[in-house]
């Protein structure tokens, strides 16, 4: 019977080498006044760190850019007084031994009109169109998408100049990189808009941006998804040729890991094989992959470790998949949230002492 073994190897990838193949899954908290991150931050992102987790993402911090945040207790990823916290941040993680990378964000049409730290700017969006074809606002213009570009690129260079170890874009969830991707929300006829390869010029475009930079060695990570909040059916991709086509220019372009998001990590992606998003991903870019999606959500779950029975998942099927190279690291979410030790009880088998996620956890920083 497998054991956790497989989840504490070393990783390595460009200048990043970590101690094990746990992540820490960027969630957004809004717990920064002001969109500055504070020392309670600092010390919950250490205590993550110094209990064994390999890599954290931080949650979404968003560019400078006045559409990008929704919340004005959503950390930001500008301003020198924001840019203060996030070095705080880092600093802290690397006194207990940890690796930190910021999730650089920018809602989009996500964001509801006159909401945000400045609810006097237009939301972005490649065409201002709701999936359903609702009409809501004005398609970013040439200069709006060069103003963004710019803003992810400058997010990365603070990111270096901070001390971050690699950077995570999202991608993901229907949000403005994602909204580009996905054809319900991109109707442009520039070259930003089209078929499905097409839809990746914008982030092809940033990643390039943020590789110009930042040192050549210091990982670049995506973060896709095919669901969307939306519409938790959504695919921009429906076979494996699809996938290929979508994630080859953007690997190309300096994408160097794939944070593939599904909402249950155990599910195959296409017929006829049992590979989920983050196997697929590797198996078409040769880039090392990222799985997430309710992994480790209470103890009934690390119980199969034990020979229990579990019904919302099997971990013997997550560290199998993991031994036989179908994905590289393994992203936990809101376990981490209700039990900051959940790593480190597992490396020790201390199963009987995670704690079961509760939804309590969100209301503070713990």
């Amino acid at each position: 019977m497998p054991g956790p073994s497989a989840l504490f190897r070393p990783f390595s990838l460009g200048s990043l080498e970590l101690a094990n193949r746990i992540v820490m899954a960027p969630m957004t908290r809004s717990k920064s006044p002001g969109g500055v991150p504070g020392e309670d931050v600092a010390a919950y992102y250490k205590r993550r760190a110094e209990n064994d987790v390999g890599l954290i993402l931080t949650e979404g911090t968003t560019i400078d850019r006045e559409g990008a945040s929704f919340d004005p207790a959503i950390p930001n990823f500008h301003t020198e007084e924001a840019l203060h916290g996030w070095a705080r941040v880092v600093e802290a993680v690397h006194a207990v031994g940890g690796k930190i990378a910021p999730q650089l964000w920018h809602v989009g049409l996500a964001r509801k009109p006159g909401t945000g730290p400045h609810p006097d700017a237009p939301s972005d969006s490649p065409s201002g169109v709701l999936p359903d074809g609702k009409v809501i606002g004005e398609p970013m213009t040439a200069e709006d998408i060069a103003d963004t570009i710019a803003g992810f690129a400058k997010a990365a260079k603070a990111a270096v100049d901070i001390g971050f170890d690699a950077i995570e874009l999202h991608g993901a969830h229907g949000y403005l990189l994602d909204q580009f991707f996905w054809d319900g929300t991109n109707k442009r006829d520039d070259r930003y808009g089209g078929g499905l390869v097409e839809r990746t010029t914008l982030v092809q475009e940033i990643v390039r941006a943020v590789r110009a930079e930042i040192p050549a060695d210091l990982p670049v990570i995506l973060r896709y998804s095919q669901w969307k909040q939306q519409d938790f059916e959504a695919k921009l991709a429906h076979t494996p040729q699809e996938l290929e086509a979508f994630l080859g220019p953007l690997s190309d372009a300096g994408v160097d890991m794939f944070h593939a998001s599904t909402r249950r990590f155990w599910l195959p992606e296409f017929e006829g094989s049992d590979l989920n998003l983050a196997g697929w991903s590797r198996k078409l870019t040769d880039k090392p992959a990222i799985t997430v999606g309710s992994v480790g959500l209470n103890s009934d779950f690390m119980g199969a470790f034990m020979g229990e029975s579990s019904q919302k998942s099997d971990i013997n099927a997550l560290v199998e998949r993991m031994e036989n190279n179908e994905f590289d690291l393994v992203a936990i979410g809101r376990a981490l949230l209700s039990d900051p030790a959940w790593a480190r009880k597992v490396r020790l088998g201390q199963f009987d002492a995670l704690e079961d996620f509760n939804a309590e956890a969100l209301k503070e920083l713990a």
